[in-house]
């Protein structure tokens, strides 16, 4: 049985995990905020996939819905230090991508049909919120979104879960 990743869905519908939000507006405050003074904000914008429960959402449980910034594929190969740019070193970075042994990153599938002609590699490091008003008027606006399905929502949902229980040890056990 065939599972498809995507599926793609008009202004509409409400907005689910796993919905990718492109050019999100992110708010990012100053480095050095100082107390007094009304701070200069700037906004920035990324293709951005929504990483709040859906049943928060649908439900109205929450005021602000959490995404996680992605990449394409080459973009994020492009970004790779020197060292791994050639053939043997991009080939060893897709596939520890494919296994899932880089715990802030979780690659997507391409799927021509819904648009996507590359890969997605989804940022666990850099987590944002998004005023959840805003985010239902900003994606009123786009005709049609991308939504991933389950399975793979919830394997993202997983892979979020885990890079965010992780836990550093002061020290190792020494046996």
């Amino acid at each position: 049985m065939l599972y498809p990743w995507y599926e793609t869905v008009d202004s509409s519908n409400v907005i689910f995990q796993g919905d990718l939000i492109p050019e999100c507006p992110i708010v990012k405050p100053p480095d050095n905020l100082e107390l007094d003074t009304m701070p200069e904000v700037e906004i920035q914008r990324f293709n951005s996939i929504v990483v709040s429960q859906s049943c928060d959402l649908e439900n109205d449980k929450i005021e602000i819905v959490l995404v996680c910034p992605y990449l394409t594929l080459s973009e994020y190969l492009s970004q790779l230090p020197e060292n791994y740019q050639n053939a043997d070193g991009r080939k060893n970075v897709k596939k520890a991508l494919k296994q899932g042994h880089y715990p802030s990153n979780h690659l997507l599938n391409k799927d021509e049909q819904s648009g996507l002609s590359d890969f997605i590699v989804v940022d666990f490091r850099n987590v944002y919120g998004v005023s959840f008003d805003y985010l239902k008027k900003y994606v009123y606006k786009i005709p049609k979104r991308i939504r991933l399905l389950p399975p793979y929502r919830e394997h993202l949902s997983q892979a979020f879960a885990r890079f965010f229980m992780r836990v550093g040890l002061p020290s190792n056990i020494d046996i």
